[in-house]
């Protein structure tokens, strides 16, 4: 099936790409990049029918997600993160869909889901506070999703949790200053004892259960695939797009320069930076190649009403984790072989390095983890863990 957004988005780009540096300074994206994100539907890719999206292929989305991510890698942060939140408030309970979409469908939702925040339990939910950082694109968000523990009478865990809780709850500060995806604007969420309703808290192991409530009146198979799967995609795509962009960027900078030592001669004459070539473009296709079969399949299997296999959902987060190294190792092989001109700050290979690597490091991308998970399965071993 054709992506129908992509036409859109592709018109955007050069627009997009012209702003990348600017993005950078301003450790923000511009606000009419938004407009015009929002304006192409970007943002409800993923949102519920009922609330004006267009539940559609989250392979397409992470489709977009690549393309835009390649003309820059913070707007392509951006999108994929305020581009999966009305996935999973989609989950939640009716009523606070409704709060989020009800009066706005374009309502953006960012998140910082580190359970960090103090969860007291009071008369019809739970008062919190807590500062949450790293909370990417808040600037033009109404809503946010927070990570929180909840505990036992005695203050023993029992789970995490998350919460959405409304701007008025909470203040942003602006403390974003970072060597890569800069243009983030990835500041920290304060909340100082905000009052959040039972309807809008959900346990994160109903998530790993393939559950929520929002899926009595969502009822598409979008919203019967794993959580890990959907959000450590949206992690992984920007990373891939990001290199994908610099490799086709280094190709069209390294055609035709001239090498003046080494012997000299045509840089793409060289069969060391041939062989280079045919490594890191293999790496980046089989990444994408293989992230795309894993939601496919998932997709097929949540279509088809029977259980979603553990041993799919472990492959999903084995191979998400992998496409990322992978991507880094080709970004790697491109900067060492392009020469001192990529180190020129705001060329688009030195950025691009920064971005990757930057993304590199969030959690969702952290390699030996989900590794073992998935060789607990293989050995045939219970997995319990959420980012399944």
């Amino acid at each position: 099936m054709e992506n129908e957004y992509l036409e859109r988005v592709l018109e955007l780009l050069p627009d997009i790409a012209k702003r990348a540096r600017d993005t950078e300074e301003a450790r923000r994206v511009p606000e009419e990049t938004i407009r015009a994100l929002t304006g192409a539907g970007v943002f409800r890719m993923l949102q519920p029918a009922r609330y004006g999206g267009s539940e559609s292929d989250p392979v397409h989305f992470y489709e977009i997600v690549r393309a835009i991510s390649g003309a820059c890698g913070s707007t392509g942060w951006v999108t994929s993160v305020l581009g999966v939140h009305p996935w999973h408030v989609a989950l939640f309970d009716d009523r606070a869909q409704a709060e989020v979409w009800g009066e706005n469908p374009d309502m953006l939702i960012s998140s910082s889901y580190a359970p960090i925040g103090s969860m007291n339990r009071v008369a019809g939910g739970y008062e919190i506070s807590g500062t949450w950082r790293f909370s990417s694109g808040v600037d033009y968000t109404g809503w946010a999703v927070l990570g929180g523990m909840l505990l036992s009478d005695t203050g023993a865990p029992i789970d995490t949790t998350t919460l959405l809780v409304p701007r008025s709850d909470y203040e942003v500060r602006d403390i974003w200053d970072s060597v890569g995806l800069r243009g983030t604007g990835s500041n920290e969420i304060v909340v100082e004892r905000a009052f959040v309703p039972d309807h809008r808290v959900m346990r994160n192991f109903e998530f790993s259960q393939l559950r929520g409530p929002g899926q009595a009146v969502n009822t598409s198979p979008l919203y019967r695939i794993p959580f890990a799967t959907v959000f450590t995609s949206a992690i992984a795509a920007p990373v891939l797009g990001v290199v994908s962009g610099c490799y086709e960027s280094y190709l069209a900078a390294m055609r035709d320069r001239v090498r003046l030592s080494l012997g000299g001669g045509r840089f793409a004459d060289d069969p060391f930076a041939q062989v280079m070539i045919g490594r890191a473009s293999s790496e980046i296709d089989a990444s994408i190649l293989q992230m795309d079969r894993n939601v496919r399949a998932l997709m097929a299997a949540a279509s088809s009403g029977r259980e979603v296999p553990m041993q799919l959902r472990l492959r999903a987060r084995r191979d998400q984790v992998l496409a990322t190294e992978r991507a880094l190792d080709a970004m790697d092989k491109l900067f060492k072989t392009a020469g001192g001109h990529s180190l020129e700050r705001g060329n688009l290979i030195e950025r691009a390095w920064r971005d990757a690597h930057a993304g590199g490091v969030h959690v969702a991308n952290e390699a030996d983890r989900a590794l073992a998970l998935y060789g607990r399965g293989a050995f045939g071993l219970p997995v319990e863990d959420n980012m399944v």
